[in-house]
């Protein structure tokens, strides 16, 4: 069993950064798939950003390109989020995913395909 335990939330006027951070509880980390997604208030969650065990891809929502920048520290164990120029928008529960081995990094936007989930960290971001 995989945990994962976010940090890094808070709040932000727009236009702000946070760097939001996941923790997993695993050593082969190397191996795993991580993305963030987020859930907005009376919204459903949707995919932000992930990066894949396989050379490393990356893979971003339309929303956040250019804004948000997802990383890995394997050698830490933990996945990051970058969100700079937060709008109100923004603003949700994040969470950290992960799969292991997911065999194709096209499938890294759909949240059926990871198996470990996190508590999930809150964005606040004021006008």
């Amino acid at each position: 069993q995989v945990q994962l335990v976010e940090s890094g939330g808070g709040l932000v006027q727009a236009g702000g950064s946070l760097r939001l951070s996941c923790a997993a509880s695993v050593r082969t980390f190397s191996i795993y798939t991580a993305g963030w997604f987020r859930q907005a208030p009376g919204k459903e969650r949707e995919f932000v950003a992930a990066v894949s065990w396989i050379g490393g891809s990356t893979y971003y929502a339309d929303s956040v390109k250019g804004r948000f920048t997802i990383s890995r520290d394997n050698a830490k164990n933990t996945v990051y989020l970058q969100m700079n120029s937060l709008k109100p928008e923004d603003a949700a529960v994040y969470y950290c995913a992960a799969d292991r081995q997911m065999p194709t990094a096209r499938r890294m936007g759909a949240q059926n395909e990871y198996d470990y989930w996190g508590q999930g960290t809150q964005v606040i971001v004021s006008s």
